[in-house]
């Protein structure tokens, strides 16, 4: 699957750490998918690390692509911890993964494409019972609904193990696992990045979609949402 246009449901975004690009790699994808003529949607489940009246992920991909992009957030915790952590250090009890799958199958209704942005990595326990974004992919397959899986990669050491044991991960799901993007592109690249590209399609089995540069996060969103289809090696 290379057309933004044939693309699931719902794509859940999720990266090999934290810090990798994802709400931004996640804004370029929502500009890409626009401007190939679809309607799009953004949900975060869970932000973490703000306090009220911060702006958060789902902000932030407002901000890059346009104050009309729907967007929501399900809920916001304080600490910078996973969903679960900082849950549990609230005293609060995150919902399960099948509430909030049937929140996004609710909202998947209204788009096209609904972009899901995960917190870290897919395992990452998102509820208070344990439940994950692999296990929210099962669920929303589970309810009838198209879901498949972009992986967001760092550019450098140590990413290769992780972005295979992602990919064998949801293999074993039967949760596809749409492509690969790059999340922050350095604008001179070393032998490590150069050879991570050539690596990453082979050790996940799926295809390289693209690589944000390094900086995109800094630009307008008339700038952003010009530049977006450059970034991407799908057509």
């Amino acid at each position: 699957m290379t057309d933004p246009r044939s693309l699931p449901s719902v794509v859940l975004v999720t990266g090999t750490g934290t810090d990798v690009g994802k709400t931004v790699a996640t804004a370029a994808l929502a500009a890409l998918v626009r401007g190939r003529g679809s309607t799009v949607a953004v949900v975060k489940p869970t932000q973490t690390g703000l306090v009220e009246g911060e702006p958060g992920d789902v902000d932030e991909v407002r901000r890059l692509v346009g104050d009309d992009l729907a967007v929501h957030e399900l809920l916001r915790l304080r600490d910078p911890l996973s969903p679960e952590a900082a849950a549990r250090r609230e005293g609060v009890a995150l919902p399960p993964v099948a509430v909030h799958a049937k929140r996004i199958g609710e909202l998947a209704g209204a788009s096209d494409v609904t972009l899901v942005e995960g917190a870290g990595g897919l395992f990452v326990r998102m509820d208070s019972r344990g439940g994950t974004l692999a296990d929210l992919g099962t669920a929303l397959r589970y309810k009838g609904i198209s879901c498949g899986v972009v992986l967001v990669a760092s550019a450098g050491l140590g990413v290769l193990s992780t972005a295979a044991l992602t990919a064998e991960a949801l293999a074993a799901r039967s949760i596809p696992l749409l492509g690969v993007v790059v999340g922050s592109w350095p604008a001179e690249p070393g032998l490590a990045e150069t050879e991570n590209l050539h690596d990453l399609p082979r050790v996940t089995g799926a295809p390289l979609w693209g690589r944000i540069p390094e900086g995109a996060g800094a630009l307008t969103a008339p700038e952003f949402t010009a530049a977006a289809p450059g970034w991407f090696d799908i057509t």
